[in-house]
C-alpha cells in the first residue's frame, strides 16, 4: 500500500514536470530556499505539538525530495530509486548492532560507532558533514556534539561553567580596552562556551533561544496593545511607560 501511494506521488510529480509551465522551469537552485522554509515550518509544527500540521509539513518535505529527484533523473545525475538505495544502505551500514553482530552497551556506544563508521565512508575529519550554511548556534552545538561522541568532552559540569565565566571576562576586558576586533572574537567564544554548557546539561541552545524569541514577541505584543489603549503610539511613549507594561506582561508570558 505504501509503495502504491509513493508511486502515485512520483507519477504526479513527473506529470507536473511535463505539463505545468512553472514546475517545468524549476531547478535544484530555484527551489532550495523553499526546501529550507518547509524545514523550518516542520520544526515549528513540532514545537507547537501540532501533529495535524506536522503531517502536512512532512508531506511538503517529501514533495521536495521527489521534486529534486525528478529534476536529477531528467538530468541523468541520479534517480529516485538511487536516493532510496542510498539511505537504505546507509541505515544498514551504520546500524551494525541491528543488522550485523556488533555488540553495544547503550546509546553512547551506538553514537561512537556511528561517527567511526562515517570516517570509513571517505571523510577525512570527524567534523566534515556539518553544513557551513547551518545557523551558527546550531552548527556550534553539532560540532561539539560530534567531538563528544568520540570522547573529546569535558568531564565535569562545573568546569564547563567556569569556561563560560572565563570567556565572558575575556570579552568584557576587550570591550573595556576598546579592542573591537578582539571583542567580536571573544563574544563568539562566549556563545560557543554557552552552547557547550547547554549541550552538556542536555539542552539544545537553538530550542532555548527559539523559546525566548517567541516569549519576547508575545511580551512586546502585550506592550504594544497596552500602549495603544492609552491612545499613544510606541514612539510617543516613554521607556518608563513601556517598561511598566513589560513587567506586567511577565504574568501572562513566562
Amino acid at each position: 500500500m505504501t509503495g502504491e501511494k509513493f508511486e502515485k506521488l512520483w507519477q504526479i510529480m513527473k506529470r507536473l514536470r511535463e505539463e505545468c509551465p512553472w514546475d517545468k522551469e524549476q531547478t535544484h537552485d530555484s527551489i532550495k530556499a523553499a526546501l529550507l522554509e518547509e524545514t523550518y515550518e516542520t520544526i515549528e509544527a513540532i514545537d507547537h505539538k501540532d501533529y495535524n500540521e506536522l503531517k502536512s509539513e512532512l508531506g511538503d518535505l517529501l514533495l521536495h525530495i521527489v521534486f529534486h529527484s525528478a529534476i536529477a533523473e531528467e538530468n541523468n545525475t541520479f534517480s529516485i530509486n538511487e536516493v532510496i538505495d542510498c539511505i537504505t544502505d546507509k541505515m544498514i551500514r551504520r546500524h551494525p548492532h541491528v543488522f550485523s553482530d556488533t555488540i553495544v552497551n547503550g546509546t553512547k556506544d551506538i553514537l561512537k560507532n556511528w561517527e567511526e563508521i562515517k570516517l570509513t565512508e571517505g571523510r577525512n575529519s570527524l567534523l566534515e558533514g556539518v553544513p557551513k550554511n547551518m545557523p551558527s548556534l546550531a552548527r556550534a552545538y553539532r560540532l561539539q556534539e560530534k567531538a563528544s561522541k568520540v570522547g573529546f568532552d569535558w568531564e565535569k559540569k562545573d568546569d564547563v561553567w567556569k569556561k563560560v565565566i572565563e570567556e565572558i571576562e575575556e570579552m568584557h576586558e576587550m570591550e573595556r580596552v576598546g579592542n573591537i576586533a578582539e571583542f567580536e572574537k571573544e563574544m563568539g567564544d562566549v556563545f560557543f562556551a554557552l552552547t557547550n554548557y547547554a549541550r552538556f546539561v542536555g539542552i539544545h541552545p537553538e530550542n532555548a533561544l527559539r523559546h525566548t524569541n517567541e516569549k519576547f514577541i508575545a511580551r512586546f505584543g502585550y506592550v504594544e496593545k497596552k500602549i495603544k489603549e492609552t491612545g499613544k503610539t510606541l514612539s510617543e511613549s516613554t521607556l518608563e511607560e513601556m517598561d511598566k507594561f513589560w513587567e506586567a506582561s511577565k504574568t501572562d508570558f513566562h
